[in-house]
Order: structure tokens, then C-alpha cells, then sequence
């Protein structure tokens, strides 16, 4: 689905004030964000939208 502009709240953009929190429904996150624990970001359950990427060829998230 590209093209699409999901209504998800965002603030910072930097990846630290985990405004653009979603939740990782399948997928990998790539986490480029200063908000989530190392651990919080090994269970791959949850993403900043504003920084991280997918890791593998596809993500799904809970917008």
C-alpha cells in the first residue's frame, strides 16, 4: 500500500520522545531510535515510526 499517509501521532522526528510508538504485528524492526531499552528493542514487538526501518522484506504494524 504505498501512497498511503497513516493518521499516526508523531513529535520529536529524532527517535527519542516515543511519541510514534506502533506496535510490530510481523517483521523485524531496524531500531534507529534513543527511546526503547535494549531489551525493549531485541523483543521486536514495538517501533518509533519517526527513525526505524524493517530489517527483512516486510513489516506489518498496527496503525
Amino acid at each position: 500500500m504505498q501512497g498511503v499517509l497513516p493518521d499516526v501521532s508523531y513529535s520529536c522526528g529524532e527517535g527519542y520522545c516515543g511519541e510514534c510508538e506502533t506496535r510490530v504485528l510481523e517483521g523485524e524492526p531496524d531500531h534507529r531510535d534513543d527511546f526503547l531499552m535494549p531489551h525493549e528493542q531485541e523483543a521486536g514487538d514495538r517501533m518509533m515510526l519517526c527513525v526505524s526501518r524493517c530489517k527483512g522484506r516486510r513489516l506489518v504494524l498496527d496503525l
